[in-house]
């Protein structure tokens, strides 16, 4: 390989030991020359050789949601280090995830370990001594989103819009009020109108679930209609979208409505789906950077773009009256 990529064995092994400090074009050359010979580490060898495995683990609760898109920026991240992941759940709560995370860092299976919910204290002070940890809480016990995924910004910026598109009685379904961004959302809300000095005909409790989102607008008096409904989600957005026609009311010339999540099957809907995407990959892939620089001794890389991004679609329009 050396002699393909015209480099010296040494740069090799530096290179396959993610040792980094390679110039660009040299990491290009032997890059290019284990494409040509399809070369693969031998993992093994290299473990007895550097006690290092080459392996590591990411650790989640038992899921209570579908984690493809954090697992998929999370992966790509490690495999660009030249890592592989294993996915570990653990069920139990707190203390048995934080048991779990100890057996893990002792196990010599993994170089570090990133986990993705919150252990106790008193285990964060044991894991420097066993293996690199890097323990990035952006969900609780039943994987409901805090932190930054829980913040509601994106609903002040879309009542603004739709207030200066004519906009002035609201209404917002809510998600399950025991997740912080439900509970986040609802309050940007209230904040929201209140500022703007606009009409709220009410928040509704739901449970992002599409039933919730067609049983609110059925309650809603003659005199109650609002232009422009605050969704929880896409699936109540949906329901939203459903209560509303068979109220007679059209979407988006009667009432405008938004979602959140950018679920793929919103941009088919007719109308499609005004709605806010999130960039649950790079959740993933910042978190697993963070390990990839603390095992490698480097500072990670951030990425400048915010991790909510709103979509304008056909379901927001000026209001018609």
């Amino acid at each position: 390989m050396a002699r393909l990529a015209g480099v010296s064995p040494q740069t090799v092994s530096r290179y396959l030991r993610f040792n980094g400090g390679l110039k660009p074009t040299t990491v290009e050359r032997v890059e290019s020359a284990i494409r040509e010979l399809d070369y693969r580490p031998n993992l093994v060898a290299r473990s007895m050789r550097t006690r290092k495995t080459g392996r590591l683990a990411v650790l989640m609760p038992a899921m209570a949601f579908n984690p493809s898109r954090m697992l998929t920026g999370a992966s790509a991240t490690a495999h660009a280090a030249g890592y592989f992941v294993d996915v570990v759940s653990a069920g139990g709560g707190v203390q048995a995830r934080s048991e779990r995370l100890l057996e893990l860092a002792d196990s010599g299976q993994y170089e570090g370990i990133l986990c993705l919910a919150p252990v106790v204290p008193s285990v964060q002070n044991k894991l420097h001594q066993r293996t690199t940890v890097v323990i990035s809480a952006d969900f609780d016990d039943e994987m409901r989103g805090i932190g930054a995924l829980a913040d509601a910004t994106p609903v002040e910026r879309m009542i603004e819009h739709l207030a200066a598109l004519g906009h002035s009685r609201f209404l917002h379904v809510a998600g399950d009020p025991q997740f912080a961004s439900a509970r986040a959302r609802r309050q940007s809300y209230l904040d929201t109108v209140e500022r703007l000095g606009l009409e709220s005909v009410g928040v509704l409790d739901g449970d992002w679930s599409g039933e919730s989102g067609i049983e609110a607008i059925r309650s809603l008096p003659n005199r109650s209609r609002p232009t422009a409904v605050i969704a929880a989600n896409d699936l109540v957005a949906a329901g939203v979208v459903r209560g509303a026609r068979e109220r007679g009311w059209d979407v988006p010339g009667d009432v405008s409505v938004t979602g959140w999540d950018n679920v793929r099957v919103g941009q088919f809907m007719t109308p499609s789906l005004t709605t806010v995407d999130v960039d649950l990959e790079r959740v993933g892939s910042e978190a697993m950077a963070k390990l990839v620089a603390g095992l490698l001794d480097t500072a990670p890389e951030t990425k400048a773009e915010p991790l909510f991004r709103i979509i304008w679609r056909e379901s927001t329009a000026e209001p018609s009256a």
